[in-house]
């Protein structure tokens, strides 16, 4: 795909974009020369940020496998980012090919490039819409359109929260969600900690101040209150890699990791 495809007219090219950085982490081919320079200074900083962004989307493959598995058969993916292999739509169709799934994000080029890829696959959608209201994004009719909330709905929210600030009060956002979506339903969470690398976290944030959204690192027990209304699955809010790992070598990853992730279920 040509950039003009996936930049557009619109795009923002002089500052950083979250997005782009992290498809730079991943290896992605989506982002700009201001990216890569902002990428390069946090990767100064915390050297291993690029297997952090790899131990993230580890767990997301981890945590639609497993909802597969549950029986979910529709996926709301709210900044989903630039898709880069191992989306959550290949995934979950793969294992199950009737698998619904809406892309949502505020990024342009991650929307552009996602509704390239998605052309052709009429269970696949993606909005551009911004987290921080959620309400907007319920009633899109891209999103109604497609997914049934009368049935359970997996909600990822995964890599994304440690852009909102608490001044955006972010248990009000998941709050509106929960109160969308049915009994069976799944809420996946994950965000950078800053747990035991406070000097490294402060300078990673100055960087971040410089792109499209700051850095919001959250610990363990403050992501864990953000699952208010749904209940934990095992084995609760854990470091990345030791959210039901599928090898020995990813468990012992989880001392070294920066992301703190967890899945729960909305009873009833």
């Amino acid at each position: 795909m040509e950039q003009s495809d996936w930049a557009g007219t619109s795009t923002d090219t002089e500052r950083p974009s979250v997005a782009r950085m992290y498809d730079y982490f991943l290896g992605g081919s989506h982002n700009f020369a201001v990216d890569r320079e902002a990428a390069r200074k946090v990767i100064a900083v915390a050297p291993d940020a690029p297997l952090i962004a790899q131990a993230n989307r580890a767990f997301l493959r981890r945590a639609v496998r497993f909802l597969v598995d549950q029986g979910v058969r529709q996926f709301l993916d709210i900044g989903s980012g630039i898709p880069t292999v191992g989306n959550v739509h290949e995934i979950a169709q793969q294992l199950a090919p009737e698998t619904r799934v809406v892309y949502v994000d505020i990024d342009p080029v991650a929307v552009a490039h996602s509704r390239a890829i998605l052309a052709g696959n009429d269970r696949a959608r993606v909005v551009q819409a911004d987290l921080r209201q959620p309400a907007q994004i319920l009633d899109h009719p891209d999103v109604r359109g497609l997914l049934d909330f009368d049935q359970p709905v997996a909600v990822m929210i995964v890599a994304v929260l440690h852009f909102i600030a608490d001044a955006d009060d972010p248990a009000g956002i998941l709050a509106t969600l929960r109160q969308a979506l049915a009994p069976g339903s799944y809420l996946v969470l994950s965000q950078v900690s800053a747990e035991g690398r406070e000097d490294d976290a402060d300078l990673v944030k100055s960087v971040y101040r410089t792109a499209d959204n700051a850095l919001h690192p959250r610990s363990r027990s403050e992501l864990a209150r953000l699952f208010a209304g749904f209940d934990l699955v095992s084995p609760g809010v854990v470091w990345a890699p030791a959210w039901r790992p599928e090898t020995a070598e990813q468990a012992d990853d989880a001392d070294e990791a920066v992301v703190v992730c967890g899945v729960g279920r909305l009873g009833g």
